[in-house]
Parts: structure tokens; C-alpha cells; sequence
């Protein structure tokens, strides 16, 4: 079980209970008896006082040499090295994704905190030729300020990680409000973090999204980091356009397999089991539509059907579990209000367990359907059939979201024709939609995010400014444009 202490708000350094008193339970999805702890709902005056604590601090971080703060990111990386195994058994409990995922998501952590340590040594800004004598003409990065960040709770810990070490390696300090279904991950981390950083520098206040929309109208919030559904992003944008404040947005995707008449049927059903199934569907970049080219369709779908019969459903703590169970009951009913629409042929699933949806194929499937049109975010997903490669990215376009897509085939040409014309923001050849790494950009367009990327070097992009500096050293005014 957790300390008590660890269930409280991280602000200015200190581990503290809301001002309003109420607290709310974390449930183990897998075990709704397993209560894993009580953590506080944030008030309107707990963000107050966090956010206004990060700006306090942040002069002092921004000043600290950037060389420093790597060194001190580094060290959180190795920490977490070093607790991998506790992290990843907490996750699997409060979030239910299996074991041997949740122990990835940790590793993510653990590459993005060296990815973004590398950076307090680089940064870099660009020298460029002046239009006039003796004079430098440059730019460089500076921190935005305190960046407030909204994180679900599919990826507890990946995903702050993504947000949280590039702003502090700006220069920037961090108010981060975790997704309520899974605080606790966040909550040991920000632990952590509290040993090796400056007070004030990390706070944490959890609770639902009233303490959310309060972190991003906060006039001291220089800048929002979301990721999340679509209709909370929505109304993230919203809050912020009218407060003139920047935000990134990474929400929903609808991500695409094409499967062609040449592909490894082999490779390419795995890669489609485990993009659909793979934490029980709850992930941004979850396949959810495949289109099979028609010459083997049919023997396809029976790979797929036949091997999604062999993933074992249960709780992901047990090192055999393949898909472990949706989040809460809520996202249960929604995914089961999909499959009991019946708009196609269901080859296989269709079974709920309490908070466990056995994977769900149905085939028959068309474009416009809802369900080929919808993120789902769950462990469902819809075959069409297409007649070849033009009818396959066509129909593949054919969506609101554009995050990710794969195709399998064996045919260069068509690989890179595919790499070219297909509307995401991440592509694969041969591999399936999950598994981005954390050395390039993250994210999508059309109705998935606002461009903004996250990770790889584009990572600062979000959190800071460029400065643009001239310097004058030929002791004479000179004037720009105007002498030339």
C-alpha cells in the first residue's frame, strides 16, 4: 500500500491535503475491492497556491545552468532505473495494463529523462550573418514560464514524462494535474522528483477536471500541455484562445493498418493484434480500423480471428495476461454501447467481465459506419475490405483524426507512395501503430491535435520562446534595411 503521505498535493516542496478536505478513491479496474488509496480533490485555492509557488521558483530554476538541470533530470532517469519494478506494479494496479507494459511505460520514462538531459548540454539557437558590419546576428531558446499539464491515464507515467522533463530542462517550472483514475503513479513520481529538484520547481494537485479547467484559466500559467479526449481538449482550447495563452494538444486518433495482397500475412497479423488489443485498445495510436486488400481477405480475417483467440484476458499482474481490463465502468459502458450497436458482423468477442471486454473483430465493415468513424478506445475493431492500394489510402483518409497509420507489404514503391500521401502525423512500413519512440516527434493532425509535437528534438518547441539577439560592435549607428 501507499504511505499516507504520498497520497497528498506535492506544493512548494511540501506534501499536502486539500484546502477544500474532500478526497476521492483509486480502484484497481482489474479488482474493484482493491482500493488503492485516497487522494485529494484539488480546490480552486490548492492550484492557486501551486501554481503561484512554481512562479515563485522559477527564476531560480531558469537561472540554474542548463548543464545543471540535465544532471539533475539525469539522476531522476537512473532513480527510476533503479525502481523500474515498483513503478510498473503500481501502474499494472491502478491502471490494469499487463505487466510487461507497464514496465515499457517506466522505460519510456527512463529514455526520455536521458533523451532530455542530452539537451542541457545542446539547446541549440542559430548564429547567422548580419546585413551590416561588425555585428552578430542570433538567436536562443528561453523558458516560458510554469507550464501547467493535464495527463490521462492510459500512459501514467510515460506521458509526464514527456511533458514534464522538457519543460524543466528549459528552464521551466511544472504544475501537473494526473488523470484521477490513476494519481498514484504520479504522486510516487513527483516523490521522487521532490528529492532532487528545487521546492516549488514540480507540483502535483490530483483531482477531477474542475481542478483541471482552474490549472488552465490560471492568469500565472504561461502555457498548457494536454493530452486526452477530444472534448476536454476542445474546451482546453477554448479556455485558453480566450486568455491568449499557448497550448498543445495531443487528443483523440482513429489509426488505420493497411494489410496489402503482398504483405507477410504473418508479420502483419501480429502487428494488428497487438495494435488493436494491446492495452485493451486504450491507447491514442490503437488500431481500430484494417484494410485488407480483397484477394486475401478472408484468409486473413481468419488468422486474425484465430489468433485473437489465443490472448488470455485477465489481470495484467499475472505475468500470462495478454489484455488486462478497461479502465472503469464508465469506459466500459461506452465501448459495450458500441458493440451492441451490431452495425456489423462480429467474428469474434463481444463478452464483457466486469471491467474485462474479450477483443472484438467485426468484418463487413464500411467507412461511414460510426464505430469506422469514432475513437472507440477499447479492445474493438473493424475489417474493410478494399480492392487496392488507391481504394485502401482513400478510405483510409477518410477520418476525422489523423494520428497514426501502418501499411504491410513488400513492395517498396507502394511503401513509399503510402509514407507520402497517407494523412497522419506517424507512419509505419511493416510494423503496427504503436511503439513510437521517443527520439522523434509525437503526434498528429486534422482532429487529433493543434500541431504541436511532442518528444524527439521538436520536444522544446513547446515550452519555450525564441530570442532573437543583435549585437552592434562597429561604434556607429547603423541602420538595418535602410544602409543596404
Amino acid at each position: 500500500m501507499l504511505k499516507d503521505f504520498v497520497s497528498k498535493n506535492l506544493i512548494n516542496g511540501e506534501w499536502l491535503e486539500s484546502q477544500g478536505g474532500k478526497t476521492f478513491k483509486n480502484i484497481n479496474p482489474a479488482n474493484e475491492a482493491d482500493v488503492i488509496g485516497e487522494f485529494q480533490e484539488s480546490s480552486k485555492s490548492d492550484v492557486n497556491y501551486a501554481v503561484t509557488s512554481a512562479r515563485l521558483a522559477f527564476k531560480g530554476w531558469a537561472m540554474t545552468p542548463a548543464a545543471k538541470r540535465a544532471e539533475i533530470i539525469f539522476d531522476i532517469g537512473q532513480a527510476l532505473i533503479e525502481e523500474k519494478e515498483e513503478y510498473a506494479q503500481l501502474m499494472t494496479r491502478e491502471m490494469g495494463k499487463t505487466l510487461a507494459e507497464t514496465r515499457g511505460d517506466v522505460q519510456e520514462a527512463i529514455d526520455m529523462a536521458f533523451y532530455a538531459a542530452g539537451e542541457g548540454r545542446r539547446m541549440f539557437g542559430e548564429t547567422v550573418p548580419s546585413e551590416s558590419k561588425y555585428k552578430w546576428a542570433m538567436s536562443k531558446r528561453v523558458p516560458l514560464g510554469v507550464v501547467g499539464c493535464i495527463t490521462p491515464w492510459n500512459f501514467p507515467l510515460a506521458i509526464p514524462s514527456w511533458k514534464i522533463f522538457p519543460a524543466l530542462i528549459a528552464g521551466n517550472t511544472v504544475v501537473i494535474k494526473p488523470a484521477e483514475d490513476t494519481p498514484a503513479t504520479v504522486i510516487k513520481f513527483a516523490e521522487l522528483c521532490n528529492r532532487l529538484l528545487p521546492k516549488g520547481v514540480l507540483n502535483v494537485v490530483t483531482g477531477y477536471g474542475d481542478a483541471g479547467e482552474h490549472l488552465v484559466n490560471h492568469s500565472l500559467v504561461d502555457f498548457v500541455s494536454f493530452t486526452g479526449s477530444t472534448a476536454t481538449g476542445t474546451k482546453v482550447a477554448e479556455n485558453c484562445a480566450k486568455n491568449g495563452k499557448p497550448y498543445s494538444l495531443e487528443m483523440g486518433g482513429k489509426n488505420v493498418i493497411i494489410v496489402m495482397d503482398d504483405a507477410d500475412l504473418e508479420l502483419a497479423c501480429d502487428g494488428v493484434v497487438w495494435g488493436a488489443f494491446g492495452t485493451s485498445g486504450q491507447r491514442c495510436t490503437a488500431t481500430s480500423r484494417v484494410l485488407v486488400h480483397k484477394d486475401i481477405h478472408d484468409k486473413f480475417v481468419d488468422m486474425l480471428v484465430a489468433k485473437t483467440a489465443t490472448l488470455k484476458v485477465g489481470d495484467g499482474s499475472n505475468e500470462d495476461t495478454d489484455v488486462g481490463p478497461v479502465i472503469n465502468e464508465k469506459q466500459r459502458n461506452k465501448i459495450l454501447n458500441y458493440i451492441l450497436a451490431n452495425e456489423a458482423k462480429m467474428v469474434c468477442g463481444g463478452i464483457s467481465d466486469n471491467n474485462f471486454i474479450h477483443p472484438t473483430i467485426y468484418v463487413d465493415c464500411h467507412k461511414d459506419m460510426k464505430m469506422m468513424r469514432e475513437e472507440i478506445f477499447g479492445p474493438v475493431l473493424g475489417v474493410i475490405k478494399v480492392d487496392n492500394f488507391e481504394e485502401a489510402v482513400s478510405v483510409a483518409n477518410h477520418c476525422d483524426y489523423g494520428l497514426s497509420a501502418a501499411i504491410y507489404t513488400k513492395d517498396v514503391n507502394q511503401a513509399f507512395h503510402f509514407i507520402e500521401q497517407i494523412e497522419t502525423g506517424i507512419c509505419y512500413v511493416n510494423a503496427s501503430t504503436i511503439g513510437a519512440e521517443i527520439q522523434l516527434p509525437f503526434g498528429g493532425i486534422k482532429g487529433t491535435g493543434n500541431g504541436h509535437r511532442e518528444a524527439g528534438r521538436t520536444m522544446l518547441d513547446n515550452v519555450t520562446e525564441w530570442k532573437s539577439i543583435y549585437v552592434d560592435y562597429s561604434g556607429k549607428l547603423q541602420k538595418a534595411q535602410i544602409d543596404h
